[in-house]
């Protein structure tokens, strides 16, 4: 018989995934380890083997959403000039931010940060990894930098408080409307579509 037992890796990975979902739904402060681990389907003393403190599961479980962005950004990005590629990074991470679960650990990092310095210095890492790239790889220069987080930033807050759907004109003024919205994503979509296709033909 083949022994189904998972390794520690394998706990892990089940465990940050299960951490993603809880923390998503209550924050750092608000959700409790032993959750996570009903979640993950090992005991609350194995979790702490596998992380040490919930503070250490918090920030590895911001790191990996980190770099989930990292990753899509650096995939939308790569072989195009610096305005494709600024383009192509925006319309990743409209797509990301359809991600409730990404988003709300994001959030719920930047809260934790105010208060923690250890969780403030992985919270930077992201914006760390994020500026060398942009600035090594496509040399964006201080304004296009500034222009790439500030509209990062907006995005996320204006997802976490659903801005899109208030119709009044100081809320419109700020945020693309749903329609608008609407085709960024499609063209994101449609992006990634032709790009799989120009792959898959030259293979």
């Amino acid at each position: 018989m083949v022994s189904t037992r998972q390794t520690a890796a394998e706990r892990k990975v089940a465990v940050l995934a299960a951490a993603i979902t809880e923390f998503a739904k209550s924050g750092y402060a608000g959700t409790s380890t032993e959750a996570i681990a009903t979640r993950a389907g090992i005991s609350q003393p194995y979790l702490f083997r596998l992380f040490g403190t919930k503070k250490e599961l918090f920030i590895a479980t911001h790191a990996q959403v980190g770099d989930r962005i990292i990753k899509e950004l650096t995939t939308a990005s790569k072989g195009l000039d610096r305005e494709d590629a600024m383009h192509a990074m925006g319309m990743a991470y409209v797509q990301l931010m359809q991600d409730r679960e990404l988003l709300q650990v994001q959030m719920h990092g930047y809260a934790a940060a105010t208060s923690d310095p250890d969780i403030a210095a992985a919270c930077r890492r992201v914006f760390e990894v994020l500026w060398f790239k942009v600035h090594d790889e496509f040399g964006f220069t201080p304004e296009m930098i500034q222009e790439f987080f500030a509209n990062g930033m907006l995005m996320s807050v204006m997802s976490a408080i659903n801005l899109v759907s208030v119709e009044e004109t100081w809320a419109q003024s700020i945020c693309p409307s749903e329609e608008k919205l609407a085709i960024m994503l499609a063209e994101s979509k449609g992006e990634l579509q032709s790009t799989s296709k120009s792959a898959a033909s030259v293979s």
